[in-house]
C-alpha cells in the first residue's frame, strides 16, 4: 500500500498519510513518500492550497521505533550530517518541504501528533487540531533532541520559555493546550473538514496574491524591518495591474465569483 496519497480537486491538493495501521508512524518508506508528495506539488500553479492529514485515528505517531535500530547500526554523523536537500537532510526536508511550497498548507491533526509528526505538521502554514489531540515534542523520551526542522519552525510559533519546557520535558499536551501555546491555529472537532473549508476559501482568492502573501510572511519572519518594508513595496508593485489583480477588482465590483488564470 502507498504510504501517502494526493488527491487534487478544485485547486486543492489533499495529501494524506495512509499508514493508518501503524498510526502513520514514519518509517523510511513514509519519509520518502512524504518528501515525494511535497516535491510533486512544488511549482504546480493549478494548486492553490494544500491540506495535509493522516488517515485513521492519528495524524502521525512519530518516528517508527524500527528506524532507531537503523540509525544505531550506522555512523550517525554519516547519516545525518550530509546536506541532501539544500540546507537540510532528508529527515529535516520532510517538514521543511511544506514550509517551502509556494501555496498555503493546512495540517489537520487528530488522535496523536508526536515527535516527527509534530515537526511535519509544523511545516504547514496553519494547524487545525481536534481539542483532545495528544501532542508532544517526544524526542527527549528517547534521550534525543528534535532534529526534523522543529527548531527552525517552532521559535516563530511559541514563546521561548514554552518551547524550552516542552523540549526539556517531552511532556504530552492537548490540541487545546497547543492553541494556547501558539502551536495550533484553531481547534475543531472535525479538523479535516475545517482545513478543507479554509483551503476552499483560500482557493477563491487570487493565487498570485496568495503566493506573494506567503512569501512575504516568510520573508518578514527572517529579515529586519528595513528589508521587510522594501519587500512589501516590491511585492505590491509586482501585483498591481496584473490580470489576477484586475480580475479580483472586477469580480468584487460586479459581485460575482472571480475567474483567475
Amino acid at each position: 500500500m502507498p504510504r501517502v496519497t494526493t488527491t487534487i480537486q478544485n485547486h486543492i491538493a489533499h495529501v494524506e498519510l495512509t499508514r493508518s495501521d501503524k498510526m502513520n508512524a514514519v518509517d523510511p518508506a513514509m519519509l520518502a513518500a512524504i518528501i515525494e508528495a511535497g516535491e510533486a506539488l512544488r511549482g504546480n500553479t493549478d494548486v492553490r492550497a494544500v491540506v495535509l492529514s493522516g488517515q485513521g485515528n492519528a495524524f502521525c505517531a512519530g518516528l517508527d521505533v524500527a528506524s532507531f535500530a537503523a540509525l544505531a547500526g550506522g555512523d550517525p554523523h554519516e547519516i545525518m550530517m550530509p546536506r541532501t536537500r539544500g540546507p537540510s537532510n532528508d529527515y529535516q526536508h520532510v517538514s521543511m518541504i511544506w514550509h517551502q511550497l509556494e501555496m498555503p498548507v493546512i495540517a489537520a491533526l487528530q488522535g496523536v501528533c508526536f515527535g516527527a509528526g509534530l515537526q511535519i505538521a509544523s511545516g504547514a502554514d496553519m494547524r487545525i487540531a481536534a481539542p483532545d489531540t495528544r501532542m508532544s515534542i517526544l524526542e527527549m523520551k528517547w534521550g534525543l533532541v528534535p532534529d526534523m526542522g522543529g527548531m527552525v519552525l517552532w521559535p516563530a510559533l511559541m514563546r521561548a520559555d514554552v518551547l524550552r519546557r516542552l523540549t526539556y520535558t517531552g511532556e504530552e499536551f492537548s490540541g487545546s493546550d497547543a492553541k494556547d501555546y501558539g502551536l495550533v491555529t484553531e481547534v475543531s472537532n472535525d479538523p479535516v473538514t475545517r482545513a478543507l473549508e479554509l483551503a476552499k476559501l483560500i482557493a477563491t482568492k487570487s493565487p498570485t496574491a496568495v503566493r506573494a502573501g506567503k512569501a512575504l510572511v516568510s520573508y518578514a519572519l527572517e529579515h529586519d524591518a528595513e528589508a521587510v518594508l522594501l519587500e512589501e513595496s516590491r511585492a505590491q508593485a509586482s501585483l498591481v495591474g496584473t490580470p489576477n489583480q484586475m480580475e479580483a477588482v472586477m469580480a468584487n465590483m460586479q459581485k460575482r465569483a472571480p475567474n483567475f488564470g
